[in-house]
């Protein structure tokens, strides 16, 4: 082969090269896919949805409900040290199962809340029984991908199914309004939640305003420490037993002597990303506001299993 011949085909196959990148590029951005060098070893930051580092509230688990729409389910186990200056102290123990699905992207079903619950109280004559069912659906009504920011409102029914032994099953059940908020800063995010539980029946159980806070910073998959603040407030008592204290978030005791009554807990904890769908949730909570009540602090374990 002369010389003239070498670098016509050389030149011919150089071209073909730089056509079969060209026309691979070019798919590629009619796919939407995004073009990265040889250099770039993963997509741009913007690509990655800010909500893959948020996580779900341990503490409070009935009524601090998630702004993010996920599927999942998520049992619970809790392990509640009772005051000693309520009816002389005690311990109790919840079982429990919730299921979320996220019918669209924005709209969730929820069930909140179920289970088992064992109360360790001489005066009570150490109760047990079954917790209420509470249903309903939440909407995120704001999802902003760009400002790391999601609103969702929701609303949930607890119908009156359970052991009235336990405090559940009384009156016509309770209905419970809610606003739920999640602000992301990077891998910083705070979480929030306020709402109320308004009963069917007034005199027999108390209408009570709840509100919490999380805050919680994504260290790495298998470490997501939190801190979190869960109250509640007394908006009009029941008449349903001469008490000055409710009962947080898993009894509502109707107590005639606590409208007004403000009770909270303090919280800290951890979340680790066992798997990518698996996540476990530790939690210790310590009550913050005297009289305490119902409350002296109170461990929390859970899964949330997502699909």
């Amino acid at each position: 082969m002369d010389n003239h011949s070498y670098s016509h085909s050389r030149w011919l196959r150089k071209f073909g090269l730089g056509a079969c990148a060209a026309v691979s590029l070019l798919s590629q951005a009619q796919a939407g896919a995004p073009v990265l060098s040889a250099k770039t070893a993963t997509p741009p930051v913007d690509a990655v949805d800010w909500k893959q580092h948020t996580i779900a509230p341990v503490t409070n688990p009935i009524f601090f409900e998630d702004a993010v729409i996920r599927s999942e389910i998520r049992p619970i186990f809790a392990y509640h040290n009772i005051d000693d200056s309520f009816l002389g102290g005690g311990n109790a123990k919840l079982y429990a199962l919730q299921i979320r699905y996220a019918i669209t992207d924005r709209l969730a079903f929820i069930a909140n809340q179920d289970g088992y619950l064992q109360v360790h109280n001489a005066a009570l004559a150490n109760p047990e029984g079954w917790m209420d069912l509470a249903l309903g659906f939440k909407y995120a009504l704001i999802d902003d991908k760009a400002s790391q920011f999601i609103l969702t409102p929701g609303l949930t029914f607890h119908v009156p199914t359970g052991d009235d032994v336990v405090f559940q099953g009384r009156g016509g059940g309770e209905f419970n309004p809610f606003i739920s908020f999640q602000k992301g800063f990077g891998d910083f995010h705070i979480s929030g939640n306020v709402g109320a539980r308004i009963p069917v029946t007034g005199n027999e159980q108390s209408t009570i305003g709840h509100y919490s806070l999380m805050l919680d910073y994504y260290v790495c998959r298998w470490f997501i420490p939190f801190v979190s603040f869960n109250g509640f407030t007394v908006l009009n008592d029941g008449q349903n037993i001469g008490l000055d204290t409710e009962g947080y978030d898993v009894m509502n005791f109707g107590a005639s002597q606590a409208n007004g009554r403000t009770q909270g807990m303090l919280g800290v904890g951890f979340r680790s990303r066992l798997l990518d769908n698996l996540d476990l949730g530790v939690a210790y909570e310590k009550a913050a506001i005297k009289p305490y009540g119902l409350t002296e602090d109170r461990f929390t374990f859970d899964l949330c299993i997502r699909f």
